[in-house]
């Protein structure tokens, strides 16, 4: 029987790709497991996929890659390195990492007896921020950015590409991108299993951008900027305001 504080793990597939030692799925199954002990959640699967690279020029040839049902919420780990133990171990740290800023952002806020007497609501204000990756990134930089800063969403420029692209939680892989020019995903540009939209980005401004978020209810819009053509972000913020992914703003 399972401890109160132990989650209810009922499945974790380890699969290995490549020229990879026999031992390495039970060492990475026994490493998931125990970091798994960090969470009270029901855990009903978890899928590891550890691949060695045949591409002699890669400087970490060994990707790894963890998809995790947390009751009912996917949870997407990527790491990479020299070696496919030094993988794992990357791996599981950044799980041990995400597990841990979940329970922390689960935690009840307590209010203060004399916040009730507070101001009634108001309009909702813009917050305008740059985004957080300035350099371009591959797919799978930006997904394992994503998930080493606790987002459900980021914004990037795909190195692949140039294009301003978003990628976050959603579809049947858990993972989807969107590309600011739209169009095909190009062959062998990522690692990681995303669902990509073909549709560009719309053309908006602000003002209309904040329109689209409210009337449609979703957590964010990926938008072209009119008045200087890069893709921006508007979101939900947990204060109540709206936040702005702005990259062409320093």
């Amino acid at each position: 029987m399972n401890r109160v504080d132990e989650p209810t793990v009922s499945e974790i597939v380890v699969e290995v790709r490549g020229s990879i030692a026999d031992d390495l799925a039970a060492y990475a199954r026994g490493e998931v497991a125990d970091a798994l002990t960090r969470t009270r959640r029901p855990v009903p699967r978890v899928h590891v996929r550890v691949l060695k690279h045949g591409d002699p020029a890669r400087v970490e040839p060994v990707t790894a890659h963890a998809n995790v049902d947390l009751d009912g919420r996917p949870l997407l780990v990527h790491a990479a390195a020299a070696t496919p133990r030094a993988a794992v171990d990357l791996l599981v740290e950044r799980l041990e990492h995400r597990l841990a800023r979940l329970s922390r952002d689960r935690r009840p806020r307590r209010v203060r007896a004399d916040e009730d007497a507070g101001p009634g609501p108001s309009e909702p204000e813009i917050v305008r921020h740059a985004t957080s990756s300035p350099a371009p990134l591959s797919v799978d930089g930006a997904v394992a950015e994503m998930e080493d800063l606790g987002l459900d969403f980021h914004l990037f420029v795909e190195a692949s590409t140039g294009q301003d692209a978003v990628v976050y939680r959603d579809g049947p892989t858990g993972l989807r991108l969107s590309r600011a020019g739209g169009g095909p995903d190009p062959v062998g540009s990522h690692d990681i299993a995303v669902t990509v939209s073909a549709q560009p980005a719309p053309l908006l401004d602000t003002a209309e951008a904040v329109e689209r978020l409210r009337v449609t209810g979703l957590p964010f819009v990926f938008y072209l900027d009119g008045d200087h053509g890069r893709a921006n972000v508007l979101y939900h913020r947990d204060d109540g305001d709206y936040g702005l992914i702005d990259p062409a703003r320093r």
